[in-house]
């Protein structure tokens, strides 16, 4: 059923680069592509009405209006998955791309099926673009400052609750980019369970996303991922 698909909505400035796209996800059995359009705030509309489960959104000719508006979809509709795509990936846009809570963070150099294994990944709820951040470490120590400054500005008001010894082997797991099913399988306990220690770390370290936990507890010295 059309229903049970991965819905895919595809922004980009170039609409051959729209066009392309679409054409690479139209034979696939498990999506669809629900949407195309340029770079607009009228994507709010689709998110707030039929949101799908991933936007692949082209940065290229757009890169500031596009990582703004990602910020704007995420406030929207926290359960879209975002898929950024540049021509020429770097540090310092990895970082704005992260601060955007993309879920990943592709080269438009990738192959059709690198961008639709991507597309599937993140459709279950995985977050790639955790692996990119544990392979670059400038852009690791440059996220670590910039939440060591959050956390000075509202240290009055802050205070972190104590991970169990449970929360932090999962939290450094997820710092060493493994999926909940990899963890539930290394720690012999289930997915479920941990989802929810996921969920209770993410509350108690008041991050709104896997990869702030990480560098909140990697500032607080409660993980390492040596």
């Amino acid at each position: 059923m059309e229903s049970e698909k991965i819905q895919v909505y595809i922004l980009s400035q170039q609409s051959l680069f729209r066009f392309g796209v679409q054409h690479t996800l139209s034979d696939l059995q498990d999506m669809v592509v629900s949407g195309t359009d340029e770079i607009s705030d009228s994507v709010l509309n689709v998110a707030d009405n039929q949101p799908p489960d991933v936007i692949l959104l082209d940065i290229d000719g757009a890169s500031d209006a596009g990582l703004t508006l990602a910020k704007k979809i995420k406030q929207h509709a926290p359960s879209i998955a975002i898929v950024v795509l540049a021509s020429n990936p770097s540090d310092e846009q990895l970082f704005e791309v992260l601060k955007g809570q993309a879920a990943s963070y592709l080269n438009k150099e990738s192959t059709g099926d690198q961008l639709v294994e991507t597309i599937r990944r993140v459709a279950r709820g995985e977050h790639p673009i955790n692996e990119s951040l544990t392979a670059r470490p400038k852009v690791a120590e440059q996220v670590l400052l910039q939440f060591q400054e959050l956390s000075r500005r509202t240290e009055a008001e802050a205070v972190i609750s104590p991970l169990t010894p449970r929360e932090m082997q999962i939290l450094k797991y997820i710092g060493l980019g493994y999926l909940n099913k990899q963890i539930a399988a290394e720690l012999s306990i289930s997915e479920q369970t941990i989802k929810n220690h996921v969920t209770s770390i993410l509350r108690k370290l008041n991050a709104n996303a896997r990869t702030e936990a990480v560098v909140l507890a990697l500032k607080q010295g409660l993980i390492n991922l040596n």
